[in-house]
């Protein structure tokens, strides 16, 4: 099957126009429909050894989320103590979450015994079930933005709250916490590059031809 130029450059336009949304989130519902087209897009991952090791927990239920929220505030609070002067002021004037504002939030696991203890392609790199799995929440923010849908990862929380809240076992890796929903907008550009916390680095400042070539950092002299 050949993509033919409008699918590439569709393809582009989501990729370059997703955002990580957090402060937009509309209360308006998201048709079964359209949730079942992300989750499936979800999962349609890539993954090692074709274990298909990941889960999505739907979460709907506002007496669940406030109790991730709580969880999000702690583990806020313990964030902002390890930045220093300005950049903890900034921190903390930081929208970094939609978890109430959303309508629907997913969780996504990985459950790295799913196969069996021998998975091929995963016999020397261990960790290749994690990194599939991060593979499906791409899949699924990206589908999320076709659809016209804002998704924010909420990684400012401890394990422990989500297990305690959606009563997730031990022997199951949380992987991340989406909070999914329709937005007023989209930023043009990502909201920290916007308010300078980092700027977007060159890709020519990343791509290394042939071997690795450490990062070129002009002297003052160099300026003389």
């Amino acid at each position: 099957m050949e993509i033919t130029t409008n699918e590439r450059d569709a393809v582009y336009k989501t990729i370059f126009s997703r955002r990580d949304v957090r402060g937009q989130f509309l209360s308006d519902p998201i048709s079964e429909e359209v949730l079942m087209r992300v989750l499936t897009a979800a999962h349609h991952a890539p993954s090692v050894g074709f274990m298909q090791p990941w889960d999505f927990i739907v979460v709907r239920d506002a007496e669940t989320k406030q109790k991730i929220k709580r969880g999000f505030d702690q583990a806020h609070a313990e964030s902002a103590e390890m930045f220093s002067d300005e950049r903890q002021a900034l921190y903390k004037r930081l929208k970094l979450e939609g978890i109430v504002e959303s309508p629907i939030g997913i969780c996504v696991t990985c459950d790295r015994n799913r196969t069996g203890p021998v998975v091929l392609g995963r016999t020397i790199k261990q960790e290749m079930d994690l990194y599939s799995t991060v593979c499906a929440v791409q899949n699924l923010w990206l589908a999320a933005r076709a659809e016209n849908l804002g998704l924010g990862w909420v990684s400012i929380i401890h394990d422990s709250a989500l297990r305690d809240a959606l009563e997730i076992p031990e022997e199951i890796d949380i992987v991340a916490y989406l909070c999914l929903g329709h937005v007023e907008h989209f930023k043009d550009k990502p909201e920290l590059e916007t308010l300078g916390w980092l700027p977007r680095r060159d890709v020519n400042s990343v791509i290394h031809e042939g071997k690795w070539k450490p990062e070129q950092v002009e002297s003052a002299e160099s300026d003389k």
